[in-house]
Order: C-alpha cells, then sequence, then structure tokens
C-alpha cells in the first residue's frame, strides 16, 4: 500500500509540477526558502535544533495560522524547555507568522509528502511531538512520525463532507494514520462522530469548540491606522464605509456594480475591496476600471496621498495580512468566497468587533459557525446579488440596525470562546 501511494504520489506530482510552481511564482516571494519545501533546510536550523526538545506546529495557510499563532502564545509559557517550530505551506502563511511570532520561533516551509523529503525534514527536525491545525493528512509524514514513536496531534478539526468522504474512500490509506492521532481537538459532535468512523480512537477525541471564536482578536503588535489612511481618501467620520473582504472571483465585479448603484442615492459611501489572494490585484483593478469605478491601489498610497471627499470610490487592497485592520472601520462587512464560489471564509472576526455582517448563500466551510450566527440574528445570509443589494441598501439607511446586529454577534462570540484553553489542556496532558 505505501508503495503504491508512492508511485502515484511521484507520478501526481511530476504531472502537476508546472502548475505548482506557477501558483508559487505568481503568489511571489517564491524564492525564499524554496528548497525547505523539499525538505532542505540550512546549516542554521539544524545548529539551533541540536539537543532541543521540539515541539512542531503545522498550519497549511493563512486562516489556519491565525489559530496557530494564538496557540503558541498560550502553550509557550507552558513549556519553558522546548523549541517550538511552526511550519505553513504558502508564502502568505509564512509571511503572517513572520509579523505575528518572536523570532525565537523557528518558522519553516513544510515538505511536500515525498518520502525522501519526508524523512530528511523529520531527521533533522526530531520533534517529540507534532500538532496539525485544522485538517492535512499527508501518509508519508504521519508514516514517518508513527515510525520513530513521535505522538502527533490533531486541533481545530474540521471534516467538511467532501473531505470526509474522501477519506472514507481511501479507508485502507487513512484509518491507521487517523487510529495514531494522539489526540483530537474536534469543533463539535459532528465532526467528532465523523472522526470516529473514520478511525480515530473514543478516548483520543474532545470536543472542545472551534478556536476561530477565540482567534478573532485585533492584537498585531504594529497595528495598522486604518482611519488615517481613509482619511487621506477622503473618507471623513460620517462615510459609511463597505468592507467586502477576502472576495473571490466575480465577487469583485458584482459589489462595485452595486456599489455605483447606490453611490448615486448615498453619496457618502465607500467600498473597500479585499481580494482573498492579493495577486489578483491587477485583474481585479481591471474590472473595476472598466465598470467605471474610481479607486486606488492600497500598495499606491503614499503619506503625502491625499483626495477630497467624493473624488474615489474604493480603496483596492492589494496587500496582505491587513483586512483584519480594515475591518474596524467598517459599517457593514460582506464576508467572501460565499457569492460566486464556495465553502465561504471567517465570519468570526467583523463579528467580534460588533460590526454588520453579510454573507451569500456558500458557507459550506463553516456549517455550524454560519447558522449560530444567523439564527441568533447576529448576521444576515443572502441567496444572491439582488438579495445582497437590497440588504446593503437597508442596512445603510438604518444605522440602529447595523448595531444591533454588532451587538448580537459580539455576544455570539463571546458565548463560544475558550476553546484554546481547552486545546491546551488536551495537549499538556500528554506533553
Amino acid at each position: 500500500m505505501r508503495l503504491l501511494y508512492n508511485i502515484l504520489f511521484n507520478i501526481g506530482f511530476a504531472l502537476s509540477a508546472p502548475w505548482y510552481f506557477l501558483k508559487m511564482y505568481r503568489r511571489g516571494s517564491w524564492q525564499a526558502g524554496f528548497g525547505e519545501r523539499f525538505g532542505l533546510y540550512d546549516a542554521k536550523l539544524k545548529q539551533a535544533l541540536t539537543n532541543r526538545q521540539v515541539v512542531w506546529f503545522h498550519a497549511v495557510s493563512v486562516g489556519e495560522v491565525n489559530l496557530c499563532t494564538q496557540l503558541i502564545r498560550a502553550m509557550e509559557p507552558l513549556l519553558p524547555l522546548h523549541k517550538i517550530v511552526v511550519s505553513t505551506t504558502t508564502s502568505t502563511g509564512m509571511g503572517l507568522l513572520r509579523e505575528r511570532l518572536p523570532a525565537h520561533i523557528t518558522k519553516i516551509y513544510y515538505p511536500i509528502d515525498r518520502r525522501k523529503h519526508i524523512q530528511r525534514a523529520i531527521g533533522l527536525i526530531n520533534p517529540e511531538v507534532v500538532i496539525l491545525v485544522e485538517a492535512e493528512i499527508w501518509p508519508n509524514f504521519l508514516w514517518s512520525l508513527q515510525r520513530r514513536g513521535v505522538p502527533y496531534f490533531l486541533v481545530n478539526a474540521r471534516l467538511s463532507e467532501r473531505s470526509f468522504k474522501g477519506y472514507r474512500r481511501f479507508g485502507f490509506l487513512f484509518r491507521d494514520l487517523f487510529a495514531g492521532f494522539e489526540g483530537v481537538g474536534a469543533q463539535n459532535e459532528s465532526d467528532a462522530q465523523r472522526l470516529r468512523q473514520l478511525g480515530c480512537r473514543e478516548d483520543a477525541i474532545h470536543v472542545v469548540g472551534s478556536l476561530k471564536f477565540d482567534a478573532a482578536k485585533l492584537d498585531d503588535p504594529r497595528p495598522l491606522d486604518v482611519v488615517s489612511l481613509l482619511g487621506q481618501l477622503g473618507v471623513g467620520p460620517d462615510t459609511v464605509v463597505v468592507v467586502a473582504g477576502s472576495t473571490h472571483d466575480g465577487e469583485e465585479r458584482i459589489l462595485a456594480s452595486i456599489h455605483l448603484r447606490l453611490k448615486a442615492r448615498f453619496p457618502k459611501l465607500f467600498l473597500v475591496l479585499v481580494p482573498r489572494h492579493h495577486e489578483r490585484g491587477a485583474a481585479v483593478g481591471g474590472e473595476l476600471q472598466a465598470l467605471g469605478l474610481r479607486f486606488v491601489f492600497r500598495k499606491d498610497l503614499r503619506p503625502n496621498t491625499r483626495h477630497r471627499a467624493g473624488e474615489l470610490d474604493c480603496l483596492l487592497v492589494n496587500t496582505t495580512g491587513e483586512l483584519r485592520h480594515f475591518y474596524t472601520r467598517a459599517d457593514v462587512v460582506f464576508v467572501g468566497k460565499s457569492l460566486t464560489a464556495q465553502g465561504g471564509q471567517n465570519p468570526i472576526e467583523p463579528a467580534a468587533l460588533g460590526k454588520a455582517v453579510v454573507f451569500g448563500p456558500h458557507m459550506e466551510n463553516f456549517p455550524d459557525i454560519a447558522p449560530a450566527f444567523v439564527n441568533a440574528k447576529a448576521a444576515l445570509q443572502v441567496g444572491d446579488a439582488a438579495e445582497l443589494e437590497a440588504i446593503l441598501t437597508r442596512l445603510i439607511e438604518h444605522p440602529d440596525e447595523r448595531a444591533a446586529l454588532g451587538r448580537r454577534a459580539q455576544a455570539v462570540v463571546r458565548e463560544n470562546q475558550g476553546s484554546i484553553g481547552r486545546t491546551v489542556s488536551m495537549l499538556m496532558e500528554v506533553l
């Protein structure tokens, strides 16, 4: 079975490599740490880890990194004799790790799941324990940990219906890997039941809630002064600001078109568009220009940039790691990847700030979180672009409704916090 997996993995990687490397190139900064993706780490890393008890955290990309940094901050004081290593897969994830974690915590790129690369990486890092954030199960990595007797954990475990069916279909490959988890922090009982069916031991599963509720904190050591920045663009205290966060292809065009129609009725209206992938900035800018929307790129702003009130319609944010700061000035927040794409993005951060939150029909990645807000009348879910325009119109007209939505949203977040403490307790029983 393992031989077959490695043969198929090598074939699949060879076929997908052009797309994989093109994606890295488009996201930028691909040269930095390129060799680490193949288990090639420099001598400084080996020196830093020699004779150390290493706890290895892995967070795939931006969403997982947000959770992982909070978990590391909670656990580090409890592990004074350990060296913490944290890995990620994407350059945007690495950027956030470097921004949010101190220099003494080692940050690396996660190696590709080819046996030779994995063995080289694990042999060098020699972890005492491995903690995976959410669900990314790579067989060679976990097989190598099992051979070495290294306990491994899964925290904030979430299994979509599609992932669950895939793991179950290939149970002959994954069942032993799930059975090997020393501890699993499930978000809810539904996820816990799926994990049991996939092979996780009953005594290893702990229902602890979602770490996302605890991680929704604006505690960046270098906060962005959004009020001053938007003030440079003519956005005053009486301007109604709509922030569209983590948008995907098609959503920016819809929001821009809605904005142009609404601005004819509400002159003091401003749109902040934050695409999920900043490298799409140029393409999105072309769409906005074709629609006649007056905008400026975030990267083009300088301290001496000045625009009069009403001169611009939109700020297009083509940077990373700043969305949470723009939420602080929002009057209404639209959560992306929910209208023209499936899955949705995290609604908890704007909710924790007491904002009026709106999202589309596709919130599949948040099957419990999204309904919790909707059922508590703490967020509004729309079915299509026409309904989105109607809801935005209503919220612009009624600031009292915006405020009530925000208060209820904050209440939902408060009621669901505490999962980081429960997760830390689960991990420390072994550590």
